[in-house]
């Protein structure tokens, strides 16, 4: 077999078993979603994203983060859920560990400026 014939199917291999690999991830999913202080500043903004990217960075555990306006709303009493955050995190022990970390209060404080009080959370358990 030629090089290049043996480079061909070795990325052939590696492309159809990729999404093998992350199938059935094993970590977990902290998500929740909050409803938007209407009178924050587009500062406010800033600092609550810039102290969000920081958490796989400041807290052991933490891999990655999502955040953003939600595509559909999601209602709650008389308001609406419009803005969500989700974390992956290694385990239930993360999650357990995530809001004793010292960080966690520095970044709830950016957090604090844009989120009316109360959310909409969830867990998802990888399988």
């Amino acid at each position: 077999m030629n090089i290049f014939r043996f480079c061909a199917l070795s990325l052939l291999t590696v492309a159809l078993l990729a999404p093998a690999a992350n199938a059935g991830e094993k970590k977990l999913m902290h998500c929740f979603a909050f409803t938007p202080i209407k009178g924050a500043t587009q500062a406010d903004w800033d600092n609550f994203y810039k102290a969000t990217d920081q958490l796989p960075k400041k807290i052991r555990g933490v891999s990655h983060v999502w955040y953003g306006k939600l595509a559909s709303p999601m209602g709650h009493g008389d308001t609406a859920r419009e803005y969500g955050v989700c974390m992956e995190m290694a385990d239930q022990a993360t999650l357990d560990a995530y809001g004793k970390a010292p960080y966690h209060d520095e970044w709830k404080k950016a957090y604090e400026k844009v989120r009316v009080e109360g959310t909409t959370t969830f867990n998802i358990l990888g399988q």
